[in-house]
């Protein structure tokens, strides 16, 4: 359990934990693949989540080949991702606004630190309809490496001005775990992908179903129980 007394910042990811965009890469990415004439599998999407674009384009390569042009898919699979988020938009996870009500009725400081360039991350919490709510945001264009590497989460608890160590960082994904982690912060996994990867669980301090549970869970501690029904962003 993690008690909410040894808390003085949250970190969040926004990928697949604050916002449900991976389901709208995983649909550009083959719909742009199959217009290069390549059949990206469902499991090969999944398994780039949490990795920043570098990584994922190492993937690509590796996945589709040294003939494999990166600009062609970047052109096309953006193309189809916005006609998607145009037609559907982007959803905030459920239980975001739960726990983001107990942190500011608790006055504990909160970032986003995402594996996203930033011009990305703002757009699509534009297109979420979230996009005043955080004031601190580190992107991927801010540090040397991106998750797994622990540089995102030091540098975000370096802005808050608060000792990494008193962080809680929320993630979904292996990479954002790992990269919590190494950095040394407290960690809550909330898997966006499903079956749960049990190293993961094991890494990580405490495991929810949601945010929130998370917000239920944590509050308790404060004698209190946050009702966990219906957002309103």
């Amino acid at each position: 359990m993690i008690n909410l007394a040894d808390i003085s910042a949250v970190i969040f990811d926004m990928d697949g934990l604050v916002l449900d965009t991976e389901s709208t890469y995983n649909s550009a990415w083959q719909q742009a693949g199959k217009a290069m004439g390549y059949e990206l599998s469902t499991d090969f999407c999944l398994s780039l989540s949490g990795l920043h674009y570098q990584a994922i384009e190492l993937k690509l390569m590796a996945y589709c080949g040294a003939d494999f042009n990166l600009q062609t898919f970047q052109r096309l699979s953006g193309a189809c991702w916005r006609v998607h988020v145009k037609d559907h938009g982007i959803a905030v996870k459920h239980g975001f606004t739960s726990l983001l009500d107990l942190l500011i009725r608790q006055k504990i400081p909160y970032g986003l630190a995402t594996n996203s360039q930033l011009k990305n991350a703002l757009e699509c919490l534009e297109l979420a309809g979230i996009s005043e709510v955080f004031s601190t945001i580190i992107s991927r264009d801010d540090v040397q490496q991106g998750k797994p590497a622990p540089d995102i989460f030091l540098k975000t608890a370096a802005v808050l001005q608060v000792d990494i160590r008193r962080c809680l960082v929320l993630e979904d994904s292996a990479a954002g775990i790992m990269a919590a982690s190494r950095a040394g912060a407290m960690s809550v996994f909330v898997p966006s992908i499903l079956p749960v990867d049990p190293q993961m669980v094991e890494l990580c301090d405490f495991m929810v179903n949601d945010l929130a549970e998370l917000a239920a869970t944590i509050f308790n501690f404060a004698g209190t129980v946050v009702d966990a029904g219906v957002d309103s962003v």
